[in-house]
């Protein structure tokens, strides 16, 4: 037997006539029958008994009723459910993402997305922009929410989301932190609080890249991975530290930011989205169009 069948026989115990039942179906009559007939062989029991007074169901007709109008509600649940899957309106999306993409980018995206497709369930995992690129291309994760640039060589596609420029986090406390403005180079005697170029190698490689076009090499007297805990140390007294402006809008009590001017102040930085070399998944691609979407639209 199948859903088809089981359709018809629900169609029919339902109006307890052929005419009726083909009707609602929207088919003929004789095929409805024909089918209502197979049916009965393959259960081995008669179903509907036809008599003068019309069409009625059977003991085991009316015993097997709920269940054909569970499975036929369980069919179509499942065709409905892999066609909004195969939209991008339903399933499941893994997506890493780092720590500095919580400021601004992911407030911004997630609500939008949420509201849009509610059946899609986020999988949402904190790693760094190292991490989540191999997890992206391993297919351990749909999409990956990383820091650009990203540092090395991959085979995940980039989408630059949200760009930005370095400004200088120095202690409240620190001479500097009186200046309304600063250039990059007055920082170079300064101690500086880094990433780690192992675990952060895009912003590392970026923030060096920013010291040497401003004509210094940073004294690097700390690493960090994240950029809040880099804040962390700046406010410890530990140096000074380039951290991306979109980190202002988190304060912290005893840090001040200041933007830079001169050169190596318009040195690229962001974030970006990470999706497999290959295709992606449905509900991918529309977390995708949501995270490239303006901000007003």
């Amino acid at each position: 037997m199948d859903i088809r069948q089981l359709r018809h026989f629900v169609a029919l115990a339902e109006t307890l006539n052929f005419h009726r039942a083909a009707e609602r179906l929207h088919m003929a009559q004789p095929p409805l029958s024909a089918s209502i007939r197979r049916l009965e062989e393959q259960v081995g029991v008669p179903l509907f008994v036809r008599n003068r007074r019309g069409t009625e169901l059977t003991p085991a007709g009316a015993a097997a009723l709920e269940e054909a109008r569970r499975a036929v509600f369980h069919a179509e649940q499942f065709a409905r459910a892999a066609q909004a899957a195969s939209r991008g309106e339903a399933g499941i999306l893994r997506v890493g993402f780092v720590g500095s993409a919580t400021y601004a980018l992911m407030p911004r995206v997630l609500p939008r997305f949420r509201a849009r497709y509610p059946g899609v369930q986020l999988q949402l995992g904190e790693s760094t922009t190292a991490r989540i690129v191999e997890m992206v291309e391993a297919g351990d994760v749909d999409v990956g929410l990383v820091r650009f640039p990203i540092g090395r060589a991959c085979h995940a596609r980039i989408f630059p989301a949200e760009r930005d420029v370095f400004v200088a986090a120095v202690a409240a406390d620190h001479p500097l932190a009186r200046r309304r403005r600063l250039a990059l180079a007055d920082l170079a005697d300064e101690p500086f609080v880094m990433y780690g170029a192992m675990e952060v190698p895009g912003l590392h490689a970026a923030a060096l890249l920013a010291c040497q076009q401003a004509g210094f090499i940073p004294n690097v007297q700390q690493e960090a991975v994240q950029v809040q805990t880099l804040i962390s140390l700046v406010e410890s007294g530990l140096g000074v530290a380039l951290v991306p402006s979109v980190a202002t809008r988190h304060v912290a009590r005893n840090v001040v930011f200041k933007p830079l001017s001169g050169a190596g102040a318009q040195v690229a930085i962001g974030i970006a989205l990470a999706l497999p070399p290959g295709a992606q998944t449905s509900a991918a691609q529309r977390f995708l169009e949501s995270v490239l979407e303006q901000p007003d639209a």
